[in-house]
């Protein structure tokens, strides 16, 4: 990550949730909370994720569970607070999301 990643302070951080209704911050961590009609649609998804992510260099943390997945993330290497990275990644999970049937 570059050095001149700077942290969003709330009001930023406010702004940006409601370009996306469905993610929260919650304990300094952007987050959301997909459902699926079974276990591959969303299993999918984190393998599309992944790829996502490797190609931004920047990481959620994913919990895969029968018919959910919830996606966790923020900035590890300005001590894990919410920066505009993570923005970016939520952007692009979303985008994908109803390809899987993610609601």
């Amino acid at each position: 990550m570059s050095a001149q990643v700077e942290p969003l302070d709330e009001k930023e951080i406010e702004e940006r949730l409601a370009e996306l209704p469905a993610w929260s911050a919650e304990g300094g961590m952007l987050r959301r909370t997909y459902a699926f009609h079974g276990h591959l649609p969303a299993a999918v998804m984190v393998v599309h994720i992944a790829r996502i992510q490797e190609e931004l260099n920047h990481h959620a943390d994913l919990s895969l569970g029968y018919n959910r997945l919830g996606v966790a993330v923020n900035t590890h290497s300005i001590g894990g607070r919410i920066t505009h990275l993570d923005f970016a990644l939520a952007r692009r999970i979303e985008e994908i999301a109803p390809a899987h049937g993610a609601r």
